[in-house]
């Protein structure tokens, strides 16, 4: 009876060099499948906030939700935006994008810095008589009157929803929403202006800033940390695109969006 032959200590070494060649190939294609996956789901919790928002107006005669209330206390839940428009959705998972680690609903005032879906502040109420329209937004944290659908212009171009950088409030992160009104300027076009733009998280990075004048949107997707990751946008009328830093950081050169709609 012949006695099978065991491999050779250099025929296992061929064989472990091969699986690591083919893991150092695939591993990378399979990270990049997974986080294309959460991408994708991102987008499809976003469009649901987009028809919850939908709703909420057709239930408010035309009225969208203030991304911050401020003539509700800061013990009123809301005071901001994401409980106003949660009974239209049925699950809370859909305030979270999967690509955001750690991320949390933001259920009230002290917990709206968890949020990594952030609405543009523009939407913003306050009562008391500030008018940033007036004063330049500087030093304004919302405007005088509610935004109603109908006076939108060019619903097509206006983002209401982005992908902005969470953490804790302690640390000047405000993920629930973004600011349109603090970054670059337009040189002509005032409502091209910006929000702080990047894919990188720019309240680490300008963290010497009051939490005020940070709010940036974070391009999270394939973030390489030269600005070529991307944020999913969900617009006034609806519909979702995704952008890169690059692309809205050029302006009209580029994305070529109306961030300050009023």
């Amino acid at each position: 009876m012949k006695v099978p032959r065991g491999f050779t200590l250099i025929e296992l070494l061929v064989v472990i060099a091969i699986i690591a060649v083919l893991a150092a190939i695939l591993f990378p294609v399979f990270a990049k499948a997974r986080e294309q996956a959460k991408t994708t789901a991102c987008l499809s919790q976003m469009k649901q906030l987009a028809l919850s928002v939908d709703m909420y107006a057709d239930s408010q005669n035309a009225a969208l939700p203030p991304s911050s209330n401020y003539g509700a206390p800061t013990t009123d839940p809301k005071r901001v935006w994401p409980p106003l428009v949660q009974p239209y959705v049925k699950d809370k998972s859909v305030f979270l994008c999967p690509a955001a680690e750690r991320a949390a609903y933001a259920a009230d005032w002290d917990s709206r810095s968890w949020q990594p879906i952030g609405y543009n502040s523009a939407t913003a109420y306050d009562p008391t008589g500030c008018d940033p329209a007036e004063q330049g937004h500087r030093g304004c944290e919302g405007f005088i009157s509610i935004v109603r659908l109908p006076v939108l212009k060019e619903p097509a171009r206006i983002p209401l929803f982005a992908d902005t950088p969470h953490g804790p409030r302690q640390q000047k992160y405000r993920a629930y929403v973004f600011d349109p009104y603090n970054g670059n300027d337009h040189p002509t076009e005032w409502g091209l202006g910006l929000p702080l733009v990047s894919d990188r998280d720019l309240v680490i990075e300008l963290n010497d800033r009051l939490p005020s004048e940070l709010k940036p949107v974070y391009c999270r997707h394939g973030r390489t940390g030269k600005d070529e990751g991307k944020t999913t946008i969900i617009f006034a009328d609806g519909h979702a695109k995704q952008y890169s830093a690059a692309s809205i950081l050029a302006m009209d050169k580029g994305a070529n969006l109306i961030w300050r709609f009023r």
